[in-house]
Order: C-alpha cells, then sequence, then structure tokens
C-alpha cells in the first residue's frame, strides 16, 4: 500500500528523508521556502562547512549516496591548532592518526541530496512554497507561493524545515507541544581563506582551529582549495562582534590574536563588514509528534550548536532509525511514536555533548594539559584496542548510539580511576615498605 507523504523541508534531512521514503514505495511530496538552491544565488556569509563522519556516511551508504556525496568532501584527521605565537600543532583525532571527519559544503551536500530525491519518480518538488497553514489533524496544509496560496494534504506530515521549524510553530499552536530554545551569547561570522598560488593556504588534512578562550575561529577546506573560516565570538560587551566596526579596528584585532590568518585572508575586512552575524542555539521540544500522522525531525525536533560536527550526522540518522521503526511496525502512528521513543534520548545527549565540546574547542585544546590527557587516553586505545576508546572516537567514527557513548564513557572512566587508584595505593605501600627497610 502506498501513502501520502509532505515532507516540509527541503534541507539535508528532508532530502535525506524524501529519498528513503520513496525508495520503500510511498508517494513524497516535498517542500521548501527557499527557491531551488541548484538555480539561486547563494546567501552571502551562510555556508558555514559541515563535518561528515561515521553516522552520516552510514545513512548514506545505505542507500548508495555515499560515493556521490564523498566525490565533493576532503578528509581531515585531526585539529591543526594555531596559537597567538609559535607552529601550529597538530592534534589527530584517533589514537593511530588514520581517522577522519570529511569537510563538506552544505550547499553541495544539499544540492547531491536534493538531485537525489528529485531523481525518485515518487518524490514531487515543490520550491518557493512556505508552510502557513497546518491541520495537524486532517494533514491539510496550506503554503504562500510566488503564485498565490498553494493547499495539499497528506496521510503523514514531517516538519524536516530545521531549527526555526514552521511544523513545530503549529504544534505548538494546536497541540501545546512543550518547547525550549537556549541560545548561546555567542554568535558566528564567516571568512575566507582563498587559494595561495592555485594550492591550499593551510594544510587541507586538518580542521583548523585558533582557540583564543573567549573567542575561537575554525577553517575547514574546500574542493577549490579554498578555506571556510568560521569566527564565534559574543555578539555583545567590549569583546565581541559589536565592539568592532571600522576597517582599521579589524585588522588590527586579527594582527593581535589571529596573527597567522591576516596574510592569508586578503578579504578579511570586506568578510567582516559584509557577512552577517549568525546564532547559536539548542531546541529541545516533546512530544515531537501529534495525531498519530505528523512528526518533527532532525533539527526541527532537536537543533544543536556545531561544536561537535554532529548536526547533520544526527539528523541523518534519525533518517535511519526511522527507516528501521517502519520495518518494525505496521502502522504510521505506531512507527512515528517508535521512533521519538528511541530517538530522543540519544538527541538530548548529543546536544549536551556539543554544548561541553564548545568550551573544550575554545578553551582547551591549547593546554598542555589538555594535550597531555588526549597523549594518555589515545595510548590506553593502542594498549586496549575496542577495550577503550575515546568519547571523540565513539561519537565521530562509530554508530554508538550516543546516550550509549555517554555511558561507557563514564564506566571507562572510573574503571581508569580505580586501576590509577590501585597503582597509587601499590606504589605508595612499596615506597613504605622500602622505608622500613631502610630504618632497619
Amino acid at each position: 500500500m502506498t501513502d501520502d507523504v509532505a515532507v516540509v523541508g527541503a534541507g539535508l534531512t528532508g532530502c535525506l528523508l524524501a529519498y528513503y521514503l520513496a525508495r520503500r514505495g510511498h508517494r513524497v511530496a516535498l517542500y521548501e521556502r527557499r527557491p531551488d538552491p541548484r538555480t539561486a544565488v547563494a546567501e552571502r556569509g551562510r555556508s558555514i562547512n559541515l563535518a561528515i563522519s561515521e553516522r552520516g556516511l552510514d545513512a548514506l551508504r545505505r542507500v548508495g549516496l555515499e560515493r556521490r556525496v564523498m566525490a565533493d568532501a576532503l578528509p581531515m584527521r585531526g585539529r591543526m591548532v594555531h596559537p597567538v605565537a609559535g607552529e601550529a600543532v597538530l592534534q589527530p583525532y584517533s589514537a593511530d592518526g588514520a581517522r577522519a571527519i570529511n569537510s563538506i559544503s552544505r550547499g553541495a551536500l544539499n544540492n547531491t541530496l536534493l538531485d537525489a530525491a528529485g531523481s525518485e519518480p515518487n518524490v514531487t518538488v515543490h520550491s518557493e512554497h512556505a508552510l502557513t497553514g497546518l491541520d495537524t489533524r486532517t494533514g491539510a496544509l496550506t503554503f504562500a507561493t510566488p503564485d498565490g496560496e498553494y493547499h495539499a494534504k497528506a496521510q503523514v506530515v514531517f516538519g524536516a524545515d530545521g531549527a526555526g521549524s514552521a511544523v513545530r510553530g503549529h504544534l505548538l499552536a494546536q497541540e501545546g507541544i512543550d518547547e525550549t530554545l537556549d541560545f548561546l551569547d555567542y554568535g558566528y561570522k564567516e571568512l575566507t581563506v582563498p587559494p595561495v598560488n592555485g594550492e591550499f593556504a593551510l594544510d587541507p588534512g586538518a580542521l583548523h582551529i585558533w582557540p583564543r578562550g573567549s573567542a575561537m575561529m575554525i577553517a575547514l577546506p574546500n574542493p577549490d582549495r579554498s578555506f571556510t573560516c568560521t569566527l564565534f565570538w559574543p555578539t555583545g560587551g567590549t569583546a565581541s562582534f559589536a565592539s568592532l566596526s571600522s576597517p582599521a579596528a579589524i585588522e588590527r584585532h586579527f594582527r593581535t590574536h589571529y596573527p597567522d590568518l591576516v596574510p592569508l585572508a586578503p578579504s578579511l575586512v570586506d568578510d567582516y563588514l559584509t557577512n552577517p552575524v549568525g546564532l547559536l542555539g539548542t531546541v529541545r521540544c516533546a512530544p515531537w509528534r501529534a495525531a498519530g500522522s505528523v512528526c518533527l525531525i532532525g533539527d526541527a525536533a532537536h537543533a544543536i550548536v556545531p561544536f561537535y560536527g554532529q548536526g547533520a550526522n544526527c539528523g541523518f540518522e534519525d533518517v535511519v532509525v526511522l527507516d528501521r521503526c517502519l520495518d518494525e511496525t505496521d502502522s504510521w502512528e505506531r512507527a512515528l511514536e517508535l521512533f521519538e521513543t528511541r530517538r530522543k534520548v540519544h538527541a538530548d545527549t548529543i546536544a549536551d555533548m556539543a554544548l561541553d565540546n564548545f568550551v573544550e574547542m575554545r578553551d582547551k585544546v591549547a593546554s598542555p594539559v589538555f594535550r597531555a590527557t588526549k597523549a594518555v587516553e589515545h595510548a590506553l586505545e593502542r594498549l586496549l584496542p575496542g577495550r577503550y576508546v575515546s568519547r571523540y572516537e565513539l561519537v565521530s567514527f562509530s554508530t554508538v548510539p550516543y546516550a550509549d557513548v555517554r555511558r561507557r564513557i563514564n564506566t571507562q572512566h572510573r574503571a581508569v580511576g580505580g586501576v590509577a587508584a590501585l597503582l597509587a595505593g601499590g606504589i605508595a605501600a612499596a615506597a613504605a615498605r622500602l622505608t622500613r627497610r631502610t630504618r632497619r
């Protein structure tokens, strides 16, 4: 039996969801409020690069899209940490230095997934359709389009329309779901490092990071040999985006805090003055579904800050979990209920981890103590392969559910702490025995 499905939002998760559902035999209408991104001019300063890792790759691999997507990706095997003075230092992501996350343009990835979804005969793509009305009980939808109002109806409606989800807004109004929006007092601004003589200006095999305590900048490589840089800084105060306005002040600030970047970024001042400041926040809501036939997915259900590189990966993993739920049930209502039951705790967990990783990236990665801790962690991974695995590896290079990762890391830390205590006790006892013998 074929069901009619409306997917509101043709971003990353919405396109992949439409593709998965079409391959199951469902007729899918995919709606997007913006113009078709494959033909529209990209919005300046909004193309933050993504880091695709194993969870996202697993979702793509299951439907044969991994190779198409990875054609535009560049592997990054560690963090290249840039101090204010001195040489940059590479911190590998894995104990063997071989595993990598993959830099890819959000726009390029979206276009590839939209092409894939649109190529399915069961998928109809509707661009410039902004959702203005949704009856959660009947599945009736109303959209504003350049040609006037457009009305549609679907048996099942998915809200895949991002952190500012219009579908979630209708669930709030009609179903009284709970919603929490937690915005950081930090924003982000995009900058660019172009190629130098046709080559990368920085090592393309790393995610570059400039940790500065109250601020941070990262840079990810692009296939055209440029780097997309993202500056994270408070949105208010004496040291913030609001505190720099003149070209001279901007250049002076970057020469002081990011001296190695300035000669590599000729458009730095123009980028800073022109590109917008984006907001960073976490969205939590419950429940994700209503009436047995409307469901939120991806950022619409659980937007997170970008500091673990898991936003897209988490959304793609949502699609895999939903697909499994559909395999195990005989109704949409039961599948959606099972999807939320299985997924919400893990979405909440990665939201917390992403906030924790912001502090790590901004404040800790340049610390000698942090580097020593990572060295010990990698040594334990080599000494106890498969038995001791770092949190970063479990999150980025496995599909172990996020909450299970947290439980495993807590268990490992207790075990290592216990061993350390036993070793310390043994050393103390041996020292005491040696002291007694010496006194004799």
